[in-house]
């Protein structure tokens, strides 16, 4: 399988999504003029629509009631995650409301738990969660990273090719300890034995 793209009525963050044949871009109510404003391929767009105020002429419109457990978002990702689609990128997730925010942190910890991977894109940053894996980095990243423990515990946490390194530690959700580490021009890692990680990235230009 492909990308499922989603875009959120939130920041637009940095980038635009490059959709392949097999990918998909699902749109959540005010995304959906995001996407028109930027020219972008809309497979489905879904929502309340208490943000874009109308309903989209779009072939393929789901309409959720204002009354649900999910959020746009979240009802998007288990969309996505229903059509076989394991990876997601998620733009238009940050900025505005800051509990819209930690909501998408959250989808983020859903789809590790359940073995899938997922992509917050900010406006100078990028969230990441991973349980029990690891993720890589090329030479080419820059910026700050920093690594938030999200379960009681994480075991085995290393951190490698960064500016502070880290091998074999313990992180609790009680201490930042792995906050503002920095990219060095080499190839890094961030690893987890047991336990889930908050990995975010941020330009040193974007931090104030």
């Amino acid at each position: 399988m492909g990308i499922c793209y989603i875009v959120g009525a939130g920041e637009f963050g940095d980038g635009l999504p490059c959709l392949l044949t097999e990918d998909i871009l699902i749109a959540c109510d005010g995304g959906y003029a995001y996407c028109r404003e930027k020219n972008l391929p809309v497979t489905l767009v879904v929502g309340d629509f208490d943000s874009l105020k109308y309903l989209p002429k779009h072939p393929d419109v789901v309409k959720l009631k204002p009354e649900k457990d999910d959020t746009d978002t979240g009802w998007a990702v288990k969309e996505g995650w229903r059509r076989g689609y394991r990876d997601f990128v998620i733009y238009g997730g940050c900025g505005g409301r800051t509990s819209h925010t930690i909501a998408n942190i959250q989808l983020l910890s859903w789809l590790a738990a359940e073995g899938g991977r997922g992509v917050l894109i900010g406006r100078g940053s990028w969230y990441c969660v991973i349980k029990d894996g690891e993720i890589c980095f090329g030479e080419e990243e820059e910026g700050y990273l920093s690594v938030f423990c999200l379960s009681d515990r994480a075991e085995g946490v290393c951190e490698t090719g960064l500016k502070y390194g880290l091998d074999n530690a313990v992180l609790t959700k009680e201490y930042p300890v792995g906050v503002s580490n920095e990219f060095t021009g080499e190839k890094s890692r961030v690893s987890v034995k047991s336990g889930t990680l908050l990995l975010i990235k941020e330009r040193f230009d974007a931090v104030r």
